[in-house]
């Protein structure tokens, strides 16, 4: 992964989302651990009605690692490289929109609401979050949360979109 040396803007960085043991771009922690579990707790469950407590952990492992690729491949459609592409070329066409703000000022905005994204999950459900983590990232020095939280909410519909759900 390229390092950010002093002086080199946010937006020269690679964005890899480098997996921790392979160094392989595309690590999607919070996705793969989500579906594991969600898929094991799934699994377990029907496996233990029907086989009883050996039944339940056969069935947590196998579901946790089902469920596991699962969730790394709804969380592989949020690519922070083309996510900030389009943003960046779309954002002046934006409703919200305001020249007195550039793309380095909304995209601390654009980045808490692909980065909050969980599926099965409305906006709203989501909403304390994306503010949490756009303030932690800086987008507070440069608007406020009312000014940002529409293009949060446009970055979050526009995954929920592409996972294939219906806007919420």
């Amino acid at each position: 992964m390229k390092s950010k040396s002093a002086g080199t803007p946010a937006s020269n960085v690679e964005l890899r989302n480098e997996d921790p043991v392979t160094g392989e771009p595309g690590s999607h922690p919070m996705g793969t651990g989500l579906g594991a579990a969600l898929g094991g707790a799934l699994a377990g469950a029907v496996s233990g009605t029907l086989a009883g407590p050996v039944g339940t952990v056969v069935g947590t492992i196998a579901g946790g690692v089902a469920g596991a690729y699962a969730g790394k491949a709804i969380a592989e459609n949020v690519d922070p490289t083309v996510e900030s592409a389009y943003w960046r070329g779309a954002y002046e066409d934006r409703p919200y929109y305001s020249d007195d703000y550039s793309y380095e000022d909304y995209e601390p905005a654009y980045r808490s609401g692909w980065k909050t994204y969980e599926p099965d999950m409305n906006w709203k459900e989501r909403e304390s979050s994306a503010k949490m983590r756009w303030e932690s990232e800086g987008g507070a020095t440069t608007m406020t949360w009312d000014q940002a939280k529409l293009a949060s909410e446009d970055a979050y519909g526009r995954i929920n979109e592409r996972a294939g759900n219906k806007p919420r």
